[in-house]
């Protein structure tokens, strides 16, 4: 199984002295898209003003350019301990004990605008970059929509999606029976339902954390399926999509 979950777009400082090595990433066939992203996003860190109207930053988030400007000499961390923002505060990755880490580092990525798709174990800097981010002379979509999808079609096994329609352009999940996407909606009292906001993240979060903690072996959808119904989660199937991997609906 891989577990794929969006970025946030606020960071925690600091880590440890280890300089960023792409090398070192997961996935490594997407080591070009990431060498050209990081190049351009540094580059342009170099005129602040610039990179401030490209991130759409207000006067006091300057210090996310300074952020862009060391990528390749700050402090990195664990992907999984990096973001912070109300999914990962409810996964609370610091919390975790040596073994749902483990499982972590061996089934869970996090989709990255400026490193594509990481393990939550690879070690990155703190950065600023958004799917909709737009670079001088490079468009995102154009650098990882097909190197991701590649990376993603093949990938053996169960693929659960719980990234932002906004990542998921960045690279689409395969259409098989075993690639799911997750939706979390709320039912109202007469069953009409809608999608969360707010809730939805932190139940994204809370899902996480449970499957980590759990450790199932999952293979199929039917064996998540199964796994959500034993441990409280209400899980069925969405609408029907066109062209797209199967919609599940995860009721907060």
């Amino acid at each position: 199984m891989l577990l794929l979950l969006p970025p946030s777009e606020t960071k925690r400082d600091g880590g440890d002295p280890i300089a960023l090595s792409l090398d070192a990433l997961s996935f490594p066939s997407l080591r070009d898209a990431r060498q050209r992203v990081l190049t351009a996003t540094s580059e342009l860190a170099a005129d602040a003003d610039a990179m401030m109207r490209a991130l759409k930053l207000g006067p006091r988030q300057a210090a996310e350019v300074d952020r862009n400007r060391q990528l390749w000499t700050s402090p990195t961390m664990p992907a999984l301990d990096r973001y912070t923002g109300v999914l990962y505060d409810a996964l609370d990755a610091a919390s975790l004990d040596p073994a749902a880490r483990a499982y972590a580092a061996e089934h869970v990525a996090v989709h990255s605008a400026l490193f594509g798709i990481v393990g939550a174990a690879d070690r990155i800097p703190a950065y600023r970059l958004s799917h909709d981010s737009r670079l001088p002379d490079l468009r995102l979509k154009a650098q990882w929509r097909e190197p991701i999808r590649g990376v993603l079609a093949g990938h053996p096994g169960l693929i659960v999606d719980l990234r932002s329609e906004g990542y998921v352009d960045l690279g689409p999940a395969p259409v098989r029976a075993d690639s799911v996407f997750l939706r979390v909606v709320s039912v109202d009292s007469g069953g009409r339902r809608r999608a969360l906001n707010h809730f939805n993240k932190r139940a994204k979060g809370s899902f996480t954390r449970a499957l980590l903690e759990a450790r199932p072996a999952l293979e199929t959808r039917d064996d998540l399926m199964e796994w959500c119904a034993d441990a409280g989660f209400r899980l069925e199937l969405g609408a029907e999509r066109t062209a797209a991997p199967v919609e599940l609906e995860l009721v907060a």
